[in-house]
């Protein structure tokens, strides 16, 4: 049997061959040097490849290549191409437009490239059942077409039920198209994905198209489509935390309890998340999706709402740009809901300025981990909370996913976004912002319910962790940058 020690011995026999193969592997990783100092957004994350390169060129470029080289030009153009800056509404709409509330909240404004919208109706859809009976019952309506998009998607029992909704529209004349992310949906059988296109349902993987580098899967795994959007013929739209398996139902006996939060709108902004479930389809496909307006845009309530994509394609880190601005802005209170909590330098500068300005800085995090290293990095990151004075509370009735800010009682977000590098400079997220009095006393009610649920870490606790755990930890927090 031909071996590794084979291979070294056949390599190293022609010397010729060898200095061939390690000169490729230096100029390549002279290649992957350029375009990383070309490309840097942050000097520690590329100081630290520059380094690796240097000093320990193989295996680093193909580490480099499948973690590090990010190429979203083409993306960015058919963002261009789709209309991003005159979205989402024709000329004779613009009376839509929520001109105060845009004025008052510039910067998420400029991030998200759309206005606030007015005419929605807003519900707050608390866990898998109220979110997932609600997205179910919506899909039953659609009599023109469905988007569905989810980071993961799990063939059991209520990704099965997904895929009969599905089936059940589609012969009904209905354009259904479904999108998943290739690393979150790992496990998706093709016989799941067969079944779907039999029934006439277009379904995409997010990187399926851009195959670099790519031999069995897909290899650009550090860049990843964690959205959440379903939207019924640009009317109504659901966006949030849950991914469709029965975990997110609480069924699952190692999480028990799964603490998450979806939100329903319709209106106007339904349309803004049609338009981002578009572009990313376009770049999964190379399909531009026709655009159907409806003649008259839907204003079912008078809920204000901001649709905030955001991704590696963007020129700057605009998601963290949005979410350090509302803790600069905060007066009385940001608290702030993740699973996980890695926050770079300025997210922590801020909110330690506001715990000093005298804010109720709150940040509420899950008391056992789904992903081990995250969570040790998260256990570091939070420890530095607690030892600056801002409170971290842990949340002890099962496992908590939600992603959701809230700011004094001027504005809350909503969506697929964790507090953490990779959500804010890595990942295709989407955000709902909201800055109603209705939404924001929704909000309110829910967190101070899920605060009974939580213990709050004790500054004795972060001094009398045990040195290996401290040791983990602190480990853990040195891969910050792509956890």
């Amino acid at each position: 049997m031909f071996g590794l020690d084979d291979l070294l011995r056949f390599i190293t026999a022609d010397f010729s061959l060898f200095a061939a193969i390690t000169a490729a592997i230096y100029l390549l990783a002279f290649v992957c040097a350029v375009r990383e100092i070309m490309n840097s957004r942050t000097s520690q994350g590329s100081i630290a490849w520059l380094l690796s390169l240097a000093l320990l060129p193989f295996p680093t470029v193909f580490v480099y290549m499948v973690f590090g080289w990010k190429a979203f030009d083409d993306y960015a153009t058919d963002r261009i191409r789709n209309g991003r800056a005159a979205r989402p509404l024709r000329a004779k709409d613009l009376a839509l437009i929520d001109r105060e509330t845009s004025h008052k909240w510039p910067v998420q404004t400029k991030v998200s490239e759309v206005p606030f919208l007015n005419g929605n109706e807003v519900e707050l859809l608390i866990d898998g059942r109220a979110t997932f009976d609600s997205i179910f019952e919506g899909i039953a309506k659609a009599k023109d077409y469905l988007l569905v998009q989810f980071y993961i998607v799990r063939d059991d029992a209520l990704g099965q039920e997904l895929a009969e909704r599905l089936i059940e529209r589609a012969r009904a004349g209905v354009k259904v198209y479904l999108l998943y992310d290739d690393i979150g949906s790992t496990g998706m059988p093709k016989r799941y994905r067969r079944e779907l296109r039999e029934a006439g349902i277009r379904v995409a993987g997010f990187n399926q198209r851009h195959k670099f580098l790519r031999l069995f899967g897909p290899t650009r795994i550090n860049y990843r489509n964690h959205r959440k959007i379903v939207v019924v013929d640009g009317e109504h739209a659901w966006v949030g935390g849950h991914n469709v398996g029965v975990e997110y139902l609480g069924e699952d006996p190692r999480f028990g309890h799964w603490r998450d939060t979806h939100v329903r709108v319709s209106g106007p902004a339904a349309l803004a998340c049609a338009l981002l479930f578009r572009e990313d389809w376009q770049w999964a496909t190379g399909e531009a999706l026709p655009e159907t307006p409806p003649e008259k845009v839907p204003t079912p309530g008078d809920q204000s709402v901001l649709v905030m994509g955001s991704g590696p394609a963007d020129k700057l880190e605009e998601c963290a740009i949005a979410f350090t601005d509302i803790i600069g802005r905060a007066r009385e209170r940001v608290w702030i809901v993740s699973p996980y909590f890695v926050p770079d330098t300025d997210i922590r500068t801020a909110l330690f300025a506001a715990r000093l300005r005298g804010v109720d800085v709150r940040v509420m995090l899950p008391d056992e981990p789904d992903h081990k290293i995250v969570w040790l990095a998260s256990i570091a990151h939070a420890d530095g909370m607690v030892e600056h004075g801002v409170p971290v509370y842990r949340y002890t009735d099962g496992f908590l996913h939600q992603k959701v800010v809230l700011m004094d009682d001027q504005i809350a977000s909503i969506g697929s976004v964790n507090f953490d590098n990779r959500s804010f400079a890595i990942n295709f997220e989407i955000t709902l912002w909201f800055a109603d009095e209705q939404t924001i006393t929704a909000v309110e009610e829910m967190l101070l319910e899920d605060f009974k649920s939580c213990r709050l870490v004790e500054l004795d606790e972060v001094k009398n962790r045990a040195p290996w755990m401290r040791f983990l930890t602190q480990a853990a927090r040195l891969l910050s940058p792509v956890l």
